[in-house]
Order: C-alpha cells, then structure tokens, then sequence
C-alpha cells in the first residue's frame, strides 16, 4: 500500500463519518430531544449562587 491508498481510505473513513453525524443531527427521531436541549437555557429552575449561597 503506497502514501495515495492511505490519504484515499482516510478520506473516505472521514466522508463516511462526516455524513453519518450529518444524518445523525437531521434526523426527525432527534428534533425532539435536540428542541428541549436548546430551551434548557430558558429554564425557570432557581440558580444557587455559589458566593453568598442565595437564590435568584
């Protein structure tokens, strides 16, 4: 196996790789979960502040 192989079996591994996380993220199955990780910072939880030990 010379140099070219190598560099044309890594990309292809990365390209696979790469379209695999890319469908992964799209997926309509993960919409739903990946919604509810992006309004976590919306949350109404109380936050401890760590100075003074008060809540906000």
């Amino acid at each position: 196996m010379d140099y070219g192989t190598v560099q044309g079996i890594i990309t292809i591994v990365v390209m696979v790789t790469f379209v695999g996380i890319f469908a992964w993220a799209y997926s309509a199955r993960r919409k739903d979960q990946f919604d509810e990780a992006a309004n976590l910072v919306f949350s109404d939880e109380e936050v401890k502040n760590k100075d003074s030990g008060e809540h906000k």
